[in-house]
């Protein structure tokens, strides 16, 4: 007896194309999907799964973000990676493995460090952000950002053959944040020394996965984001858990933590078609106090700032602006006494000649970043829209995301 298919086919009534398997789902708008903007922070076992899944399902605008190279171990859980790509950008392969399965794909990446040097632009460009990490400070970034940037996130976590994959949208808690226990902000704290720099030995921790886990959980994940292109129900608040010994698996709903502080998000957002090469900060400043129409502002960063490194012992001073989290403990202490020095960081600028004629580049802050201006009875972020196209590169063309809008309640 002829399938449903095969008769429709036989008929004339479904043009045989790439996606039309996919058109005889009822609900399906593959215009949706091509349409769809996709941020992926992660290009290792579960990145390479999400984009491979999403280069398949015909999503045309991906943008893949991860600092790692290519190693010989990531052979036997990356799908995407080849021998010859060991050594190479995780991200720039991931991307181009994606051109190499769906040619109508606009496929970019950035060698980059998502915490430290990817600006919140990003985020606000993306309509969807996927999590394939395997530490907790990036999915806590992240979480943050979405929410500041209104845009919704699906998390996904692998160790051994187990999983679990999540939705967080933003304005519905709970959020990642909310999510985190004591042992959670145990592990967040032993990143850091007391003095704001970074422990060598946590930054990077081997998890061992399987192939098989990763294709579980990120077909999961990429599943929900269908979803939630599609105005249907997700996991949005909740956590699909798999155990692999039994292959059981169970749905989790998380409460609201009441003192969260991930729970913000930028209302009035404008633009600044300048540069950060080029921009002050006093020039921000000026700009800023012109759409507040008041003198008294606050201009805060994305990010705390590493202005100087000062020793207590002999007295001289390091200048240096760079994230706080970039600076080893190593290099913390002091070249002349081995003295561990103090770190002096900046967060905002109230009109400080010292650093206002520094460009927003030589801050140490990001590209395609966002600021806040604060007045004493309004606030507005301002986007530093004149990087998206050295950040975005062939991404860079169209409007912002706006799915959010139309996210439906968890």
């Amino acid at each position: 007896m002829e399938s449903l298919e095969s008769i429709k086919l036989a008929a004339g009534d479904l043009q045989e194309d790439r996606f039309s398997r996919l058109r005889l789902i009822g609900w399906w708008d593959q215009e949706k999907l091509v349409g769809t903007k996709v941020l992926v922070v992660g290009a290792g076992a579960l990145g390479n799964e999400i984009i491979k899944n999403l280069a398949l399902l015909g999503f045309r605008q991906v943008l893949v973000v991860d600092l790692d190279k290519i190693e010989h171990s990531n052979l036997s859980r990356s799908v995407l990676f080849r021998a010859s790509d060991v050594g190479q950008s995780k991200a720039r392969a991931a991307a181009v493995a994606a051109r190499a399965i769906f040619e109508d794909i606009v496929a970019h990446h950035l060698h980059a460090d998502i915490i430290h040097e990817v600006g919140l632009g990003v985020f606000g460009w993306a309509d969807i952000i996927f999590g394939g990490l395997d530490n907790r400070e990036a999915p806590l970034w992240i979480n943050r950002s979405a929410w500041k940037m209104n845009r919704p996130w699906i998390d996904g976590a692998i160790e051994g053959i187990n999983g679990l994959a999540r939705v967080f949208l933003p304005g519905h808690p709970p959020c990642y944040e909310c999510t985190l226990g004591e042992t959670d902000w145990k592990i967040l704290e032993k990143r850091m020394s007391c003095n704001l720099l970074t422990r060598e030995e946590m930054a990077g921790g081997k998890v061992p996965t399987t192939p098989t886990i990763s294709s579980i959980i990120a077909g999961i994940q990429v599943q929900e984001a269908v979803k939630l292109v599609h105005g249907m129900p997700t996991l949005a608040g909740k956590a699909y858990r798999f155990e692999g010994l039994n292959h059981t698996s169970d749905v989790v709903e998380y409460t609201e933590n009441q003192e969260c502080l991930s729970h913000e998000t930028f209302g009035r957002i404008i633009s600044w078609q300048k540069p950060s090469s080029a921009t002050s900060l006093d020039e921000l400043f000026k700009f800023a106090q012109q759409q507040l129409r008041s003198e008294k502002i606050t201009l805060e960063f994305s990010r705390e700032v590493i202005h100087k490194l000062a020793c207590p012992k002999c007295g001289c001073e390091e200048e240096m602006f760079v994230p706080v989290g970039t600076v080893s403990e190593a290099r913390g202490r002091c070249p002349r006494d081995d003295t561990r020095r103090e770190v002096k960081t900046v967060h905002n600028y109230l009109g400080q000649r010292s650093i206002g004629s520094r460009s927003v580049k030589a801050m140490g802050l990001p590209a395609f970043d966002v600021f806040v201006a604060r007045s004493m009875t309004e606030e507005l972020a301002i986007l530093m829209e004149g990087d998206r196209s050295e950040v975005l590169g062939p991404l860079a063309q169209g409007k912002a995301g706006t799915l959010p809008a139309n996210c439906p309640s968890p």
